[in-house]
């Protein structure tokens, strides 16, 4: 595990930003590395103090890393000397506490203690902690250990007041015993006032099993700590519960000292790997074990201060056995370690999932704000107002918006009405200014309130057009938005789901890279047709980082510098685009596509463009990574050779054998469907065959279910939405009229060529899935018109197309995610210019190959009414 996960599972809560800020320190690291561009000059380290003569009249690495180092240093010696004290006080008092009521005896007064009102305030104190947690985990100093919490103090309180009370009024106590020992307390309860038992009573099989320690002998003298009064019980359960609280923060303070120095060790010797500076021998023995929580006296004291704690537990709870003390206060700190990570992290995630972390992310040493940065920020009477880029593209929208309204571009005030919220959603689309899905839930708001929806109805002697009323546009629009395609969408995110789940997909994939040998460019194909592959079954998202995780133990291995690293991971992301076009699941924009074109397209009718044009666009993009990496050479110009990955040797399980049959069988149903359409429908109804066999059987759970991508599913939903209001309100009309004066008298295949280049150019800049929702419309219409062509050829192009942008570092999910790939330096594997020199000729080329190839197979199946008419 690595120190920065180690860190996070082992620290205390309460104490977040008292610990090293270990992740901040390492980030500094990388920056001083590129700061001083520091790189071994010899493969030698430096000592500290020749650096320092070296380096003298200017600024080094070490001179700004070392007051860092000083900063934290400084503030963990603060809170541990704060902590320390307050724990050794309480150690004396609850010492002088032992021996004074050992003194009084049995003879002591007993107490009231109002046990009711102590719980609720409990209770209390324990929603605001919950709720304090929620609202911030890294709230410092301000603990139940960094302060005396009220608990404590009604226990310090009732142990004194035990002293004041007459016992005359004993009847009326109740027991304020821990809730471990509720039973024996209940059973106490039940004897008389004088402290005798019935020898009859059905409960005292039950106090016995709840005794504190071995049965007093006979000749053995009746002491506050053996005594089996009511009295005496409830002393020792009040001491008890207060001795154990002191055990814990004594061991977390243990734990707190050990994890910190391990700390500055890690860094240490992180920074030293980078910068080639030998700074760490020198910081940890002239500062770390010289500052007052890592000295050997100070960890004496507090090994010294434990067993004290130790030995006031035998002597008040186990009669005096310490190993029997020992046993349970580590039990008692093992629960309270799994319940506090238990209750904690799991509101911290949950606070997460419900967005309540205003931007933030919390680390330990600080906090990280992902919030963007504002553009403009101006103060006001009320406050500062901020607007920052997406805040002006929102505004944009608008304007754009009111704009149309009010002075109409489109003949018909539908069809305008219509243009405004075309422009208006994709503005938004296109510059992300509100997350994509929730544009795509405004489209049908404002395809009803603007009653953008037409239907003919018989006139006078004629049909005339008449704008629906908002019911009646309502039921429209909802009935359109869940189809048989957002059927689809779902199946395929749960047979992804359980591929992924079952395991399947990495032993399939591993088998089929431990074929690929040692030479660099075979690894390369093949890691590029795996990556491919897995896009068609378990989407374009999961895929790439699926394979960014096989190759990370292979990238570990390689020499520094090796051009290898940044061509696989490249190769993998263009693979995974690619694979986004070669299945009807494998990406949303196909299903947009599918649930446009009539008669409707089946997956056979698919698979017979999509897989030649695949194939062909992977062996190009790979001969153009092999001529611009030679990635079979070393920067010394040695030949590479690459460890071979070995094949899983587990078998497949009865588990596995049924998600490979059901997924399987979905696939093949879904190639033939039309012949099955008089039993199916539709595709969506076969859609519905892996939900039941995988959610019904449990190899799916609920929560497999809600971590399903609805908000791809919305973003469809969304785009179905639109796509029907542009042809109701007859919007679709007038671009009909446009685009036949702009076609007019243009061969098909010189309208593919163009349409192929405005398509590359559309999706290489916003989502692909996006690009799909405005550009299929558009495309039906022109293949509609075309004398030789075919709307479903068009429609089939621009969803070939649209997988095709991958020439910028956010063009589609897997370059986002190559994008974001790191050595164990922190630098990153590509650049910009790594996907300039390389996505825009893959770009190119794959889309040349959807306008040829594709359009010759798609002439081939009788996509294309007639035959291709290419100028000459």
């Amino acid at each position: 595990m690595k120190f920065s996960n180690s860190l996070k599972f082992n620290a205390v809560p309460d104490w977040w930003d008292e610990y090293i800020a270990y992740s901040a320190l390492k980030k500094k690291i990388y920056e001083l590395s590129v700061q001083f561009d520091l790189e071994p000059a010899a493969g030698q380290h430096q000592p500290y103090e020749r650096a320092r003569l070296l380096e003298s009249g200017t600024t080094s690495a070490n001179d700004i890393f070392t007051p860092l180092l000083d900063r934290e240093l400084d503030k963990i010696a603060a809170f541990y000397t704060t902590q320390e004290k307050e724990m050794l006080d309480e150690l004396e008092e609850l010492r002088a506490l032992v021996e004074r009521t050992e003194e009084e005896g049995l003879d002591a007064t007993p107490y009231y203690d109002d046990d009711d009102d102590d719980d609720e305030d409990d209770d209390e104190d324990e929603t605001q902690r919950s709720q304090s947690y929620a609202r911030d985990p890294s709230h410092g100093r301000e603990t139940s250990y960094g302060r005396e919490s009220s608990s404590r103090r009604r226990r310090k309180a009732s142990l004194d007041a035990g002293h004041l009370t007459d016992r005359s009024d004993m009847g009326r106590r109740s027991s304020v015993g821990s809730e471990d020992y509720d039973i024996e307390a209940s059973a106490r309860r039940r004897r008389s006032v004088d402290g005798e038992t019935s020898p009859t009573s059905p409960l005292k099989p039950i106090a016995n099993m709840f005794r504190f320690g071995s049965l007093r002998g006979p000749e053995e003298p009746e002491t506050i700590w053996t005594a089996r009064t009511d009295f005496a019980t409830d002393t020792r359960m009040l001491f008890k519960r207060r001795i154990t609280t002191l055990y814990i923060l004594a061991t977390s303070l243990r734990s707190y000292v050990e994890l910190n120095q391990t700390g500055f060790r890690k860094v240490l010797k992180k920074y030293e790997k980078v910068t080639m500076n030998d700074l760490k021998d020198f910081y940890i023995h002239t500062r770390v074990e010289k500052a007052y929580p890592f000295t050997t006296a100070t960890k004496d004291r507090l090994h010294q201060a434990i067993n004290d704690i130790l030995a006031l537990y035998a002597r008040c709870v186990t009669r005096g056995s310490v190993s029997m003390a020992s046993k349970q206060l580590k039990i008692h700190q093992r629960e309270h370690i799994v319940w506090e990570r238990d209750t904690v992290w799991r509101q911290m995630i949950g606070r997460e999932r419900r967005g309540e972390s205003d931007g933030q992310v919390k680390a330990l040493g600080g906090t990280i704000d992902s919030k963007e940065e504002p553009i403009l920020s101006v103060p006001t009477p009320v406050g500062r107002f901020s607007i920052t880029n997406k805040g002006v593209s929102l505004l944009v929208a608008i304007a754009v918006f009111v704009l149309c309204i009010n002075f109409p571009i489109v003949q018909g005030e539908a069809a305008n009405n219509c243009f405004a919220i075309l422009c208006f959603s994709t503005i938004l689309w296109a510059t992300e200014a509100i997350p994509l899905f929730v544009t795509s839930i405004m489209v049908p708001l404002l395809v009803v309130m603007m009653r953008v929806v037409l239907v003919e109805k018989d006139g006078k002697g004629h049909k005339e057009a008449v704008r629906l009323p908002p019911k009646e546009a309502t039921e429209f629009v909802f009935s359109i938005m869940f189809s048989p395609t957002i059927m689809l969408l779902i199946g395929g995110f749960t047979i992804a789901s359980a591929l992924s789940k079952s395991n399947i997909d990495r032993i399939l994939i591993t088998r089929v890279l431990s074929l690929a040998g040692t030479r660099p460019s075979v690894v390369l194909l093949a890691f590029m047709m795996v990556s491919c592959f897995a896009s068609m079954w378990i989407s374009n998202v999961a895929a790439p980082t699926l394979c960014f995780t096989l190759i990370r133990p292979m990238l570990a291995q390689l020499p520094p510098g090796s051009r290898f690293a940044p061509c696989v991971i490249l190769g993998i992301a263009l693979a995974a685009n690619i694979g986004g076009q070669s299945s009807p699941i494998s990406s949303p924009q196909n299903l947009i596509a599918m649930n446009d074109m009539e008669p409707k397209l089946d997956w056979t009718g698919w698979f017979a463009v999509s897989i030649p044009v695949s194939g062909i666009s992977i062996l190009l993009i790979w001969l153009l990574l092999l001529a611009n990496y030679n990635p079979g050479k070393t920067i010394d110009g040695e030949t590479l050779t690459i460890k071979p990955i070995r094949p899983p040797r587990e078998r497949f399980s009865a588990k596995q054998y049924y998600v490979s049959f059901v997924c399987v069988l979905t696939i093949a149903l879904w190639c033939f469907e039309h012949k099955l359409e008089g039993v199916v429908g539709s595709m969506g109804i076969i859609a519905i065959i892996p939900i039941l066999a995988f959610f019904g059987t449990g190899v799916l759970k609920k929560a497999d279910f809600d971590q399903f991508l609805w908000t791809v599913v919305f973003l469809a939903m969304g785009g179905i939405a639109l796509g029907k209001a542009v042809a109701a309100s007859g919007l679709l009309h007038e671009m009909d009229k446009l685009i036949r004066s702009l076609i007019e008298g243009l061969p098909a295949y010189s309208v593919v060529l163009a349409l192929c280049v405005i398509v590359l150019i559309v999706s290489t800049f916003i989502s692909h899935t996006i690009a799909a929702v405005l550009l299929v419309p558009i495309a039906k219409e022109v293949g509609a018109n075309l004398t030789d062509g075919s709307p479903r050829l068009m429609i089939f192009i621009t969803a070939l197309v649209s997988s095709t942008g991958m020439a910028l570092p956010v063009s589609g999910f897997p370059n986002q995610t190559a994008a974001s790939q790191e050595d164990e330096m922190g630098n990153l594997y590509l650049t910009t210019g790594d996907f300039i020199k390389n996505g825009v000729p893959a770009s190119v080329m794959s889309a040349a190959v959807v306008g040829t190839v594709g359009y010759g197979m798609m002439w081939l199946t009788g996509l294309a009414s007639s035959g291709p008419s290419i100028p000459a």
